[in-house]
Protein backbone atom coordinates (compact mmCIF):
# COMPACT_ATOMS: atom_id res chain seq x y z
CA UNK A 1 0.00 0.00 0.00
CA UNK A 2 1.56 3.44 -0.70
CA UNK A 3 1.21 6.46 1.29
CA UNK A 4 -1.02 8.76 -1.38
CA UNK A 5 -3.97 7.98 0.49
CA UNK A 6 -2.22 9.96 3.74
CA UNK A 7 -0.92 12.60 1.63
CA UNK A 8 -3.48 15.10 1.99
CA UNK A 9 -5.01 13.59 5.50
CA UNK A 10 -2.55 16.17 7.49
CA UNK A 11 -3.66 19.26 5.65
CA UNK A 12 -7.15 18.09 5.80
CA UNK A 13 -7.80 17.31 9.64
CA UNK A 14 -5.76 20.90 10.16
CA UNK A 15 -8.37 22.04 8.25
CA UNK A 16 -11.23 20.36 9.62
CA UNK A 17 -9.83 21.58 13.20
CA UNK A 18 -9.71 25.28 12.02
CA UNK A 19 -13.17 24.79 10.98
CA UNK A 20 -13.93 23.27 14.93
CA UNK A 21 -12.55 26.04 16.15
CA UNK A 22 -14.64 28.45 14.41
CA UNK A 23 -17.97 27.22 14.74
CA UNK A 24 -17.17 26.65 18.76
CA UNK A 25 -16.32 30.47 19.04
CA UNK A 26 -19.11 30.96 16.51
CA UNK A 27 -21.25 29.49 19.08
CA UNK A 28 -19.87 31.30 22.05
CA UNK A 29 -21.06 34.82 20.01
CA UNK A 30 -24.72 33.66 20.80
CA UNK A 31 -24.38 33.66 24.96
CA UNK A 32 -21.87 37.29 24.08
CA UNK A 33 -24.50 38.94 22.01
CA UNK A 34 -27.45 37.92 24.30
CA UNK A 35 -25.23 39.63 26.88
CA UNK A 36 -24.11 43.03 25.29
CA UNK A 37 -27.72 42.99 22.95
CA UNK A 38 -29.04 44.78 25.80
CA UNK A 39 -27.06 47.57 26.48
CA UNK A 40 -26.04 47.97 22.90
CA UNK A 41 -28.13 48.96 19.63
CA UNK A 42 -27.47 46.65 16.82
CA UNK A 43 -25.64 48.77 14.82
CA UNK A 44 -23.46 49.91 17.76
CA UNK A 45 -22.58 46.76 18.80
CA UNK A 46 -21.22 45.50 15.16
CA UNK A 47 -19.09 48.36 14.67
CA UNK A 48 -17.47 48.01 18.16
CA UNK A 49 -17.16 44.68 17.62
CA UNK A 50 -15.93 45.27 13.97
CA UNK A 51 -13.68 47.36 15.31
CA UNK A 52 -11.97 45.14 17.62
CA UNK A 53 -11.61 42.42 15.35
CA UNK A 54 -9.91 44.85 12.97
CA UNK A 55 -7.56 45.52 15.62
CA UNK A 56 -6.31 42.43 16.33
CA UNK A 57 -6.29 41.29 13.09
CA UNK A 58 -3.65 44.53 12.06
CA UNK A 59 -1.31 43.49 14.49
CA UNK A 60 -1.37 39.46 13.08
CA UNK A 61 -1.21 41.23 10.02
CA UNK A 62 1.70 43.24 10.68
CA UNK A 63 3.80 40.90 12.92
CA UNK A 64 3.81 38.64 9.95
CA UNK A 65 4.25 41.35 7.36
CA UNK A 66 1.75 40.29 4.66
CA UNK A 67 0.73 43.14 2.77
CA UNK A 68 -1.98 43.90 0.15
CA UNK A 69 -3.60 41.11 -1.50
CA UNK A 70 -3.54 40.51 -5.14
CA UNK A 71 -6.03 42.76 -7.07
CA UNK A 72 -7.50 39.57 -8.28
CA UNK A 73 -8.86 38.77 -4.18
CA UNK A 74 -10.10 42.64 -3.53
CA UNK A 75 -13.95 41.80 -5.53
CA UNK A 76 -14.45 38.72 -3.16
CA UNK A 77 -13.22 41.01 -0.25
CA UNK A 78 -15.30 43.38 -0.84
CA UNK A 79 -18.65 41.64 -1.55
CA UNK A 80 -18.07 39.27 1.47
CA UNK A 81 -16.87 42.58 3.85
CA UNK A 82 -19.84 44.53 2.64
CA UNK A 83 -22.90 41.55 2.99
CA UNK A 84 -20.93 38.88 5.93
CA UNK A 85 -19.07 41.66 7.71
CA UNK A 86 -21.18 44.40 7.92
CA UNK A 87 -24.86 43.36 6.93
CA UNK A 88 -25.24 40.60 8.20
CA UNK A 89 -23.97 41.45 11.70
CA UNK A 90 -26.00 44.41 11.92
CA UNK A 91 -29.50 42.49 10.82
CA UNK A 92 -28.57 39.64 13.00
CA UNK A 93 -28.42 42.06 16.38
CA UNK A 94 -31.41 43.72 14.83
CA UNK A 95 -33.52 40.19 14.47
CA UNK A 96 -32.50 38.83 17.76
CA UNK A 97 -34.05 41.77 19.20
CA UNK A 98 -37.33 41.47 17.53
CA UNK A 99 -37.86 37.34 17.60
CA UNK A 100 -37.33 34.48 20.06
CA UNK A 101 -34.32 32.71 19.64
CA UNK A 102 -36.09 29.48 18.43
CA UNK A 103 -37.28 31.74 15.49
CA UNK A 104 -33.74 33.15 14.83
CA UNK A 105 -32.08 30.01 14.76
CA UNK A 106 -34.37 28.34 12.58
CA UNK A 107 -35.08 31.41 9.84
CA UNK A 108 -31.13 31.62 9.98
CA UNK A 109 -29.99 28.14 9.65
CA UNK A 110 -31.73 27.77 5.77
CA UNK A 111 -27.69 29.69 5.44
CA UNK A 112 -25.72 26.59 4.78
CA UNK A 113 -28.55 25.57 2.32
CA UNK A 114 -28.64 28.82 0.72
CA UNK A 115 -24.55 28.17 0.34
CA UNK A 116 -25.37 24.90 -0.90
CA UNK A 117 -27.48 26.41 -3.57
CA UNK A 118 -24.84 29.43 -4.41
CA UNK A 119 -22.11 27.22 -4.42
CA UNK A 120 -23.39 24.87 -6.85
CA UNK A 121 -24.82 27.70 -9.42
CA UNK A 122 -21.32 30.28 -9.32
CA UNK A 123 -18.62 28.31 -7.86
CA UNK A 124 -19.71 24.74 -10.08
CA UNK A 125 -19.51 23.07 -6.77
CA UNK A 126 -20.84 19.71 -6.81
CA UNK A 127 -23.61 18.69 -4.85
CA UNK A 128 -23.06 14.86 -3.62
CA UNK A 129 -26.13 12.76 -2.23
CA UNK A 130 -24.16 12.74 1.39
CA UNK A 131 -24.25 16.23 1.47
CA UNK A 132 -27.57 17.18 0.63
CA UNK A 133 -29.34 14.16 2.69
CA UNK A 134 -26.54 15.13 6.14
CA UNK A 135 -27.81 18.96 5.79
CA UNK A 136 -31.63 18.10 5.51
CA UNK A 137 -30.86 16.20 8.74
CA UNK A 138 -28.91 19.02 10.43
CA UNK A 139 -32.07 21.53 9.20
CA UNK A 140 -34.76 19.08 10.68
CA UNK A 141 -32.36 19.09 14.05
CA UNK A 142 -32.32 23.18 14.03
CA UNK A 143 -35.95 23.04 13.58
CA UNK A 144 -36.18 20.96 16.38
CA UNK A 145 -34.19 22.94 18.60
CA UNK A 146 -35.48 26.40 17.48
CA UNK A 147 -39.47 24.68 18.36
CA UNK A 148 -38.19 23.46 21.96
CA UNK A 149 -36.77 27.18 22.34
CA UNK A 150 -38.94 29.72 20.82
CA UNK A 151 -41.04 30.98 23.24
CA UNK A 152 -44.78 32.75 23.31
CA UNK A 153 -45.18 33.19 19.92
CA UNK A 154 -42.52 36.08 20.22
CA UNK A 155 -42.16 36.32 16.30
CA UNK A 156 -43.18 39.11 14.51
CA UNK A 157 -42.69 40.11 10.75
CA UNK A 158 -39.77 42.44 11.07
CA UNK A 159 -37.93 39.96 12.92
CA UNK A 160 -38.51 37.16 10.29
CA UNK A 161 -37.59 39.28 7.40
CA UNK A 162 -34.66 40.40 9.05
CA UNK A 163 -33.03 36.94 10.26
CA UNK A 164 -33.92 35.47 6.86
CA UNK A 165 -31.88 38.58 5.51
CA UNK A 166 -29.35 38.00 7.95
CA UNK A 167 -29.27 34.14 6.65
CA UNK A 168 -28.92 35.27 2.57
CA UNK A 169 -25.76 38.09 3.26
CA UNK A 170 -23.99 34.90 5.38
CA UNK A 171 -24.70 32.45 2.54
CA UNK A 172 -23.34 35.18 -0.50
CA UNK A 173 -20.48 36.77 1.91
CA UNK A 174 -19.16 32.94 2.10
CA UNK A 175 -19.47 32.40 -1.53
CA UNK A 176 -18.17 35.98 -2.25
CA UNK A 177 -15.18 34.88 0.33
CA UNK A 178 -14.44 31.43 -1.47
CA UNK A 179 -12.69 33.01 -5.24
CA UNK A 180 -11.06 35.73 -2.83
CA UNK A 181 -8.79 32.75 -1.01
CA UNK A 182 -7.45 31.91 -4.36
CA UNK A 183 -5.30 34.41 -4.66
CA UNK A 184 -4.77 36.21 -0.96
CA UNK A 185 -4.53 34.51 2.58
CA UNK A 186 -6.99 33.45 5.24
CA UNK A 187 -5.67 36.51 6.65
CA UNK A 188 -5.60 38.97 4.77
CA UNK A 189 -9.15 38.12 3.39
CA UNK A 190 -10.26 38.00 6.34
CA UNK A 191 -8.76 41.45 7.55
CA UNK A 192 -9.66 43.44 4.34
CA UNK A 193 -12.89 41.69 4.91
CA UNK A 194 -13.14 43.12 8.16
CA UNK A 195 -11.84 46.63 7.60
CA UNK A 196 -14.19 46.61 4.78
CA UNK A 197 -17.35 45.74 7.47
CA UNK A 198 -16.38 48.37 9.82
CA UNK A 199 -16.29 51.36 7.19
CA UNK A 200 -19.51 50.34 5.92
CA UNK A 201 -20.61 50.50 9.44
CA UNK A 202 -18.96 53.90 10.79
CA UNK A 203 -22.72 55.96 10.47
CA UNK A 204 -23.57 54.57 14.00
CA UNK A 205 -20.36 55.56 15.54
CA UNK A 206 -22.36 57.73 17.05
CA UNK A 207 -25.23 55.22 18.45
CA UNK A 208 -21.37 52.85 19.75
CA UNK A 209 -19.90 56.21 21.87
CA UNK A 210 -23.60 56.85 23.63
CA UNK A 211 -24.03 52.89 24.24
CA UNK A 212 -20.57 52.61 25.29
CA UNK A 213 -20.87 55.23 28.00
CA UNK A 214 -23.72 54.13 29.42
CA UNK A 215 -22.96 50.29 28.87
CA UNK A 216 -22.14 48.19 31.93
CA UNK A 217 -18.57 46.73 31.94
CA UNK A 218 -19.53 43.15 31.33
CA UNK A 219 -21.62 44.33 27.64
CA UNK A 220 -18.69 46.24 27.06
CA UNK A 221 -16.09 43.40 27.50
CA UNK A 222 -18.81 40.71 25.88
CA UNK A 223 -18.58 43.46 22.92
CA UNK A 224 -14.71 43.60 22.63
CA UNK A 225 -14.90 39.34 23.26
CA UNK A 226 -17.06 39.30 20.51
CA UNK A 227 -14.33 41.00 18.35
CA UNK A 228 -11.37 39.44 19.26
CA UNK A 229 -12.57 35.87 19.06
CA UNK A 230 -15.73 35.07 17.23
CA UNK A 231 -14.81 38.06 14.48
CA UNK A 232 -11.11 38.14 14.25
CA UNK A 233 -9.60 34.39 14.97
CA UNK A 234 -12.78 32.22 13.82
CA UNK A 235 -13.56 34.19 10.94
CA UNK A 236 -9.81 33.59 10.08
CA UNK A 237 -9.30 30.30 11.17
CA UNK A 238 -12.72 29.60 9.06
CA UNK A 239 -11.04 30.94 6.10
CA UNK A 240 -8.14 29.18 6.17
CA UNK A 241 -10.89 25.89 6.47
CA UNK A 242 -12.80 27.06 3.43
CA UNK A 243 -9.84 27.60 1.14
CA UNK A 244 -8.98 24.06 1.38
CA UNK A 245 -12.74 22.90 0.81
CA UNK A 246 -15.78 23.66 -0.36
CA UNK A 247 -18.51 26.42 0.53
CA UNK A 248 -21.05 23.58 0.66
CA UNK A 249 -19.34 21.26 3.20
CA UNK A 250 -18.36 24.28 5.25
CA UNK A 251 -21.50 25.53 5.28
CA UNK A 252 -22.97 22.28 6.34
CA UNK A 253 -20.48 22.44 9.33
CA UNK A 254 -22.31 25.46 10.84
CA UNK A 255 -24.82 23.36 11.49
CA UNK A 256 -22.81 22.30 14.97
CA UNK A 257 -23.56 25.54 16.26
CA UNK A 258 -26.94 24.95 17.52
CA UNK A 259 -26.28 21.93 19.62
CA UNK A 260 -23.29 23.92 20.87
CA UNK A 261 -25.35 26.51 22.04
CA UNK A 262 -27.41 24.11 23.57
CA UNK A 263 -24.51 22.59 25.82
CA UNK A 264 -22.79 26.24 26.59
CA UNK A 265 -26.77 27.70 27.51
CA UNK A 266 -26.86 24.36 30.12
CA UNK A 267 -23.18 24.78 31.39
CA UNK A 268 -22.24 28.80 31.18
CA UNK A 269 -26.38 29.97 31.67
CA UNK A 270 -27.95 26.84 33.54
CA UNK A 271 -30.30 26.06 31.42
CA UNK A 272 -31.64 23.43 31.29
CA UNK A 273 -32.47 22.00 27.68
CA UNK A 274 -35.86 19.96 27.26
CA UNK A 275 -35.52 16.48 26.00
CA UNK A 276 -36.61 18.07 21.90
CA UNK A 277 -33.35 20.30 22.38
CA UNK A 278 -31.39 17.17 23.08
CA UNK A 279 -32.93 15.26 20.32
CA UNK A 280 -32.43 18.47 17.73
CA UNK A 281 -29.22 18.77 18.89
CA UNK A 282 -28.04 15.41 18.28
CA UNK A 283 -29.63 15.38 14.80
CA UNK A 284 -27.64 18.41 14.24
CA UNK A 285 -24.01 16.70 15.32
CA UNK A 286 -25.35 13.59 13.19
CA UNK A 287 -25.98 15.21 10.00
CA UNK A 288 -22.89 16.89 9.78
CA UNK A 289 -21.16 13.90 10.50
CA UNK A 290 -22.88 12.40 7.38
CA UNK A 291 -22.59 15.65 5.29
CA UNK A 292 -19.00 15.30 5.91
CA UNK A 293 -18.18 11.73 5.60
CA UNK A 294 -16.92 10.14 2.02
CA UNK A 295 -18.16 7.48 0.20
CA UNK A 296 -15.84 4.10 0.52
CA UNK A 297 -14.03 3.81 -2.53
CA UNK A 298 -14.87 1.16 -5.13
CA UNK A 299 -12.88 -1.55 -6.15
CA UNK A 300 -10.41 -1.45 -8.67
CA UNK A 301 -9.32 -4.12 -11.22
CA UNK A 302 -6.27 -4.42 -12.20
CA UNK A 303 -4.40 -6.47 -14.28
CA UNK A 304 -0.91 -8.50 -13.63
CA UNK A 305 1.90 -8.32 -15.50
CA UNK A 306 1.74 -11.81 -16.05
CA UNK A 307 -1.06 -11.45 -18.10
CA UNK A 308 -3.45 -13.94 -15.56
CA UNK A 309 -6.71 -12.89 -14.90
CA UNK A 310 -7.60 -10.03 -13.35
CA UNK A 311 -7.35 -9.75 -9.50
CA UNK A 312 -9.37 -7.37 -7.57
CA UNK A 313 -7.77 -4.95 -5.39
CA UNK A 314 -9.61 -3.31 -2.58
CA UNK A 315 -8.55 0.43 -2.32
CA UNK A 316 -7.56 1.81 0.98
CA UNK A 317 -10.80 3.57 2.53
CA UNK A 318 -9.76 4.20 6.10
Amino acid sequence: MTNSSHTGRGPERLALAAAGFSVVMWASAFVSIRSAGDAYSPGALALGRLLAGTAVLGVLLAVRREGLPPRAAWRGIAVSGLLWFGLYMVVLNWGEQQVDAGTAAMVVNIGPILIALLGARFLGERLPPRLVAGMGVSFAGAVAVGLSMSGDGGANVLGVALCLLAAVTYAAGVVAQKPALAHGSALQVTFFGCLVGAVACLPFSGQLVADAADAPLPATLNMVYLGVFPTALAFTTWAYALARTTAGRMGATTYVVPALVVLMSWLVLDEVPAWLTLLGGGLCLAGVAVSRSRPRRRTERTEPESGCAPVTAVADAR
